[in-house]
């Protein structure tokens, strides 16, 4: 039995594929910014527009994003003027997404069971248009992680130093959470709003115990978010589970065979350190 004999599995792999590239590629700066659990108030945002979607019988991913890249720009404007911490952004996005979300799917009487694909992701469903506007959408993402990368890596590391160098920092930072708004919006299909944020923090995290430098963990973090997508979707076809969860522990598991390559890097780093330093005699000299 082929994989590839079945188109819906063709979609699904090439869904997997480009939402295994970017969705690492957005997280590398959202982890930079300590702010790893975006993605999850984000996914809860996504909620209330697919909600919207179905209560006004429109396709689910455009409204979807626009809801939730306003939900990113409305919580990152309330940060930068400080009237709300991101820990307070986040928590308004996670509760009242979500009940937005249910309420509008009640009221087109369809419950919260309208709800689910898009929870707990669906890439067995995803049709040829789903694939055009993750295919577009992927390729907007990348080109800007990927072609911004210094001006994106100094506003996420210190503004104040951006600030110094004349970045427009307000424009970055806008950008950076639209970009994971649209990131999450299209992952929707693939892993679920629920579990979305996985694909964006655990394959960085990986990388960083694999590689030294922000660019060899961005690509490297990409790699690793293909390889689990794509496997997780092979696996689950032959396995007969969720796709979705099983990209998920999959990247964990990788996570979990990065530490002792951090942990084998860190020894040799400690003794190249050690032999590095001189040796001060009892005279005081070297």
């Amino acid at each position: 039995m082929n994989i590839l004999d079945y188109a819906f599995m063709q979609r699904a792999l090439l869904t997997a594929l480009l939402t295994g590239l970017m969705a690492p590629a957005i997280g590398t700066y959202i982890v930079q910014r300590r702010l790893s659990l975006l993605g999850d108030g984000l996914g809860h945002v996504a909620i209330a527009g697919v909600g919207l979607a179905v209560m006004t019988g429109t396709a689910p991913l455009p409204i979807a994003i626009v809801v939730c890249i306003a939900g990113a720009v409305a919580v990152e404007l309330l940060r930068q003027f400080g009237k709300a911490t991101g820990d307070v952004g986040l928590a308004i996005l996670f509760y009242g997404g979500l009940a937005a979300g249910v309420l509008m799917a009640g009221v087109a009487g369809q419950g919260a069971a309208a709800l689910s694909q898009y929870l707990f992701g669906s890439l067995t469903t995803v049709s040829v248009e789903d694939v055009w506007w993750v295919g577009g959408l992927s390729a907007v993402v990348l080109v800007a992680t990927v072609g911004l990368t210094p001006q994106l890596f100094a506003v996420s590391t210190d503004e104040e130093y951006a600030k110094v160098l004349g970045l427009k920092t307000r424009f970055y930072n806008l950008l950076v959470v639209i970009l994971a708004a649209i990131t999450v919006s299209v992952a929707m299909r693939t892993v679920g709003l629920l579990l979305v944020s996985a694909l964006m923090v655990v394959p960085v995290a990986a990388a960083s115990n694999l590689v030294r430098g922000f660019t060899a963990a961005l690509f490297t973090a990409m790699l690793l978010g293909v390889a689990t997508a794509v496997g997780g979707t092979v696996g689950s076809f032959y396995l007969d589970t969720p796709p979705g969860a099983l990209i998920v522990v999959l990247a964990i598991a990788v996570f979990a065979l990065s530490w002792p390559v951090s942990a084998l890097r860190s020894r040799r780093r400690e003794a190249q350190d050690n032999e590095s330093r001189p040796v001060v005699s009892v005279g005081g000299k070297a």
